[in-house]
């Protein structure tokens, strides 16, 4: 029993430190934000003068709430798509057996390996030749129809590959055709594996810099990853003003992981079918 209380101890000692190491910075962006640019890399457990004002500051100094609609519906719409040809083609690739299935699923994940610097050139001269330039469609299609589509269907398919086989074959016997199993059993089944592919894609889209910075020239049609850039000059960073929107962008993604935390962790967690 000591043995074993010593090393429950040691356990929770570990992952204690390992999360207070992680939380540290979060922390510090919290505090830095309601500080004055004065004392910015003082130590202050409790910022004095508590500036509320940064925030403002924020949003009134550029149009952060366009910012801010542009990355939301960006990311919901990424990831609406995702989730939508991810579950069609994973359930096409787990249940619907035709030839060449397992070759095309190799080459689907094989894309996965291409650095996006690679193709970004093409890609980039594509939508120019489109006139899509400075829109939002680039932003859009292109994780739907790249490495995060392709993430999306090898989610799917891996759950759908453990859904019981008799659960489809009663189905039919019913007279259900694939469109109606897919959508009244697989996809009401396939919730844990969702709310995974949820968190991962808006996560992903939300935090996405490097494509918005090649795509987009407008400052009206920046995103929130992009736009944090404003407040860096020749002069040098406003770093109040950096972490005030830090936290703003923040709030989104806690949002997200807190709705799907439960289905998101069974997800994980998932080993057979129930």
């Amino acid at each position: 029993m000591k043995n074993g209380l010593i090393s429950r101890i040691s356990f929770y000692g570990v992952l204690t430190t390992i999360s207070l190491v992680m939380i540290v910075p979060f922390l510090w962006m919290i505090n830095t934000s309601f500080k004055d640019s004065t004392k910015i890399f003082s130590f202050q457990f409790i910022p004095s003068p508590f500036r509320w004002e940064n925030y403002i500051d924020v949003l009134t100094s550029t149009p952060f709430h366009l910012f801010y609609f542009n990355s939301l519906y960006i990311a919901a719409l990424v990831t609406v798509g995702t989730i939508f040809l991810g579950s069609l083609a994973g359930y096409a690739f787990a249940r619907l057996k035709f030839r060449g299935s397992s070759i095309m699923f190799l080459c689907l994940l094989s894309t996965m390996m291409i650095p996006v610097e690679v193709i970004t050139i093409p890609l980039f001269l594509f939508m120019r030749d489109l006139g899509l330039i400075n829109t939002h469609v680039p932003l859009i299609a292109i994780p739907i129809l790249g490495p995060a589509g392709v993430f999306g269907v090898f989610v799917m398919r891996q759950f759908f590959l453990v859904v019981p086989k008799e659960l489809e074959e009663a189905a039919k016997l019913d007279g259900c055709s694939y469109i109606r199993i897919y959508w009244n059993i697989m996809l009401p089944l396939a919730k844990p594996a969702i709310a995974t592919l949820t968190i991962f894609t808006f996560l992903t889209s939300w935090n996405e810099f490097y494509e918005p910075l090649i795509y987009i020239n407008s400052k009206e049609l920046m995103t929130l990853p992009v736009a944090l850039a404003l407040f860096t000059d020749e002069v040098g960073t406003r770093w109040e003003l950096l972490m005030s929107a830090s936290v703003m962008a923040t709030v989104p993604l806690l949002i997200v992981f807190f709705f799907a935390q439960k289905q998101f962790i069974e997800g994980i967690a998932m080993t057979g079918s129930k």
